[in-house]
């Protein structure tokens, strides 16, 4: 009998269970959230270590970049720590296992419009590492409608490659940027997928060899991202990643951009000190006195308490949540960057949950009462992106520049919190989070012909005395405080400076769950050129599909309706699908 023969060392994926675990070197420049890419690669089993220094590229078993920011700012700094020059050679022959992410493909071209230095564009491109032919560009807003492009869209695949081993062709992956890489006969060759939006296809993913880089982020794509991560590695260990090979592919294929439904979570602390996710009514965040009794701090009934931050982000996004905010909405005496608990939140969610996190509340410049130190938005920013925050939520300082910026003639100074973190860190890393209320009036006449002042439709209930024309007052210190400047203006003042999204509440609505303000909503969203979020006033289902029918906005938030179970997500997608509006399946982020 001929001996049995000795047991495989081969695993599913192909790879040598008996060759040491890859190791995989992540280049982090210092900008952006770098941590979600951390907990991705550690998710899927494999251990990393930073580059700290030029000579340990050129040694690298693996190279991931995941490049946050703008152009010019991240090329400055790979300049500065002479990491330009390894990184061209390292890629020069395609050979050397490399994963580029957002910018980290975008620095692969040859140059990029985009210098950072304004938060603009420039007529004369900076060069960056020359390893794909081509310019990136920026997106023009009258073919593509709104810019930046974030959300999910699609990918049409020009090449067969490992890296797809254990995703599918339908599932949705995350995107967040202004800039782009248009196909050419030069780089044809390099794509591995494309994606259009507005009509506009470019590139989203490259393949040359062993060089692979994404314009989306896998590590914000929920279990999709994962799995696309996971088939680069195991491509990386088995051998196999360089064995991609193109396919036919449709002209007439195309890709969509869906709507995002969002969750919100309003943390703050209670009484206690605890920090809880709670829900305000008309931004008023405590219990009535009759229903839970006198509280003993304050006088006024107990903070309601609807759950714990992180456990409760988990939950949704387990359930199939497109993004998660955190709103931070204590009242800050002292310096943000001491706000230890807000910041473990950010860090714990980051390392299980993988699509994007906003963070709001204190983005603004400081000084420590303690030091005299002053931090600016800046820092504060930074902060809170290497904590786990993808886009950080500016709100009162917001209306401030915005004031600031319509009385000095439309000028921009580079001071303000907008401009400082956009410049850095791109339009698309700053929300400008916008609380207003409607003022009512009888006659378009009697309103400052400052305000941007709409006639209600005949289904909108109108004011308290029958008044058929409103404009919506910012407001500013959590809704407490009214400023003499209306939503309409403030949005466009905020794109000016450079802001990337913004979140439109209002106050007439929150906590009423009777639906959102549409005619606020159409207002704002006709005004400017960003994508707009819409805030306050969802109760069911088909109030997201009709905001999303009526309006352009790009993405609508709720809190309430998900903290109290009164509606699941998947509830909200159904609807919407069955209204034909689209929106990422709820089962790509349950996919094993």
């Amino acid at each position: 009998v001929p001996p049995p023969p000795p047991p495989s060392t081969m695993s599913s994926d192909g790879s040598d269970k008996n060759r040491p675990k890859l190791t995989v070197s992540l280049l982090d420049y210092g900008a952006g959230n770098v941590r979600s890419v951390r907990n991705a690669i550690a998710a899927c089993g494999y251990a990393l270590i930073d580059i700290t220094e030029p000579s340990q590229i050129l040694t690298a078993e693996c190279i991931v970049f995941p490049g946050v920011g703008s152009f010019g700012s991240a090329m400055s700094v790979l300049k500065e720590k002479g990491y330009d020059g390894p990184l061209r050679e390292y890629l020069k022959d395609c050979d050397r296992p490399y994963l580029g992410i957002c910018l980290g493909m975008q620095t692969l071209f040859e140059s990029s419009e985009e210098t950072g230095e304004d938060g603009g564009s420039s007529s004369d491109p900076l060069p960056g590492l020359g390893a794909v032919p081509g310019k990136v560009i920026r997106f023009d807003e009258n073919q593509v409608g709104k810019v930046p492009h974030i959300g999910w869209n699609g990918r049409i695949r020009h090449q067969d490659s490992p890296v797809f081993r254990h995703v599918d062709d339908d599932e949705e992956v995350y995107f967040v940027h202004s800039y782009y890489a248009p196909i050419t006969e030069e780089n044809r060759e390099w794509v591995l997928t494309s994606t259009t939006y507005g009509g506009n296809r470019y590139v989203s993913s490259v393949q040359r060899g062993s060089v692979v880089a994404t314009q989306f982020h896998p590590e914000k794509s929920g279990t999709t991202g994962l799995n696309f991560v996971r088939g680069f590695l195991e491509a990386v260990e088995n051998g196999t990643l360089s064995t991609s090979a193109p396919i036919p592919v449709d002209p007439a294929a195309f890709t969509s951009l869906v709507k995002r439904v969002v969750v919100a979570l309003d943390v703050r602390s209670n009484d206690s000190g605890d920090l809880v996710v709670t829900k305000g009514d008309q931004y008023d965040v405590r219990e009535n006195e009759r229903r839970e009794g006198v509280s003993s701090v304050t006088g006024r009934g107990g903070v309601r308490n609807l759950g714990k931050p992180v456990a409760l982000a988990r939950r949704y996004y387990d359930e199939g949540t497109d993004e998660i905010a955190f709103l931070n909405i204590t009242s800050f005496r002292s310096c943000v960057i001491g706000d230890l608990p807000m910041l473990q939140v950010l860090e714990e969610s980051s390392k299980s949950i993988f699509v994007p996190l906003t963070v709001g509340g204190g983005i603004r410049s400081y000084k420590d009462p303690e030091s005299d130190r002053v931090y600016s938005a800046l820092e504060v920013a930074s902060r809170y992106f290497r904590a786990g925050a993808d886009k950080v939520s500016i709100g009162s300082d917001a209306v401030h520049a915005a004031e600031a910026y319509v009385n000095g003639g439309g000028k921009r100074t580079g001071e303000t919190s907008i401009e400082s973190i956009s410049i850095v860190y791109g339009v698309q890393a700053v929300v400008v989070s916008i609380d207003p209320k409607r003022v009512y009036a009888k006659r378009r006449e009697d309103v400052d012909p400052k305000h941007f002042v709409v006639e209600l439709e005949e289904d909108d209930a109108g004011g308290p005395e029958g008044e058929r024309f409103c404009w919506w007052q910012c407001t500013v210190k959590g809704g407490r405080e009214a400023r003499d400047i209306c939503a309409v203006t403030v949005a466009k003042a905020c794109e000016a400076l450079g802001a990337g999204e913004i979140m439109l509440n209002c106050i007439d609505m929150d906590g009423q769950c009777d639906g959102y303000d549409i005619p606020l909503m159409t207002a704002v969203g006709d005004a400017v050129n960003i994508p707009v979020i819409a805030s306050s006033g969802a109760g069911r289902p088909d109030h997201f599909t009709e905001v999303f029918q009526r309006t352009d906005v790009k993405a609508a938030l709720a809190a309430g309706m998900f903290h109290r179970k009164e509606v699941e997500i998947e509830e909200v997608k159904a609807h919407m699908a069955e209204n034909g509006v689209p929106s990422r399946r709820a089962t790509t982020a349950k996919k094993a």
